[in-house]
């Protein structure tokens, strides 16, 4: 494992993310080079016209981007995002599958694909972090 000792360990320090936590977002699963992030979507994640509201998915794969970049090393910020939806999400759950590309000595590049339930692509996100000194 990286950084944190176990997924419980993880979970226990993004407690600290309110925005994402307070939005129902979870640490599903964390390995080496990755994570797994979920949430349930309710109607307090909906826009105007009834469909998930963009921040609400990009905030989801922000966050698998952070538990998983962070598991690499602590602590990494986001240092360019870029994301393509896809599709309206169907059902009530998203995922974000977060998958390490490259870590280097400063920068790290990770590929986080949402999905929902039925596991039709939602957004499709490349993540460079930068690596801060402690």
């Amino acid at each position: 494992m990286g950084t944190f000792k176990s997924t419980d360990e993880a979970r226990e320090f993004f407690r600290g993310d309110r925005f994402a936590t307070d939005n129902g977002m979870r640490i599903d699963e964390l390995f080496d080079g990755g994570c797994v992030c979920s949430m349930e979507l309710t109607d307090a994640h909906r826009n105007a016209y009834g469909g998930t509201m963009g921040g609400v998915i990009f905030t989801l794969g922000d966050f698998a981007f952070a538990v998983s970049s962070n598991n690499d090393y602590q602590p990494t910020v986001a240092l360019t995002v870029n994301v393509n939806f896809t599709a309206q999400p169907k059902g009530k759950r998203l995922i974000a599958s977060s998958k390490c590309v490259k870590s280097g000595r400063t920068t790290c590049v990770y590929d986080i694909r949402v999905t929902d339930e039925t596991g039709r692509d939602v957004a499709l996100f490349a993540c460079t972090g930068f690596k801060l000194t402690q």
